[in-house]
């Protein structure tokens, strides 16, 4: 059997990390989250001096995307549009939050 270390806890806004960390958060091959920058697939990912480095949002991306693929044998293009609509479901929750209306 195969142990996975399970990342919990939150990320700060500030917090950047690595390409290897995210993949490993999401249990994939840096590979695969190379294809999906390359495709375009992640907008908030950042290249400095040649070190891709992705924040917390693009970590939850990034777990949202894979299990769509995964669970729905969703292609790359697909999971990222359905990301894209979960992403703006929860802002869209949270400003209601903040509201006052539930």
């Amino acid at each position: 059997m195969i142990e996975h270390d399970v990342l919990i806890g939150s990320l700060m806004e500030d917090s950047w990390l690595t390409l290897e960390q995210v993949a490993a958060a999401c249990v994939v091959e840096p590979d695969w989250l190379l294809r999906h920058i390359e495709a375009g697939l992640f907008p908030h990912a950042e290249s400095v001096a040649g070190v891709w480095r992705f924040s917390g949002e693009a970590l939850l991306r990034a777990r949202r995307m894979r299990q769509l693929e995964r669970d729905f044998d969703a292609v790359p293009e697909l999971a990222a549009l359905v990301a894209d609509l979960l992403d703006e479901m929860d802002r869209l929750r949270a400003r209601l939050r903040g509201l006052g209306a539930d």
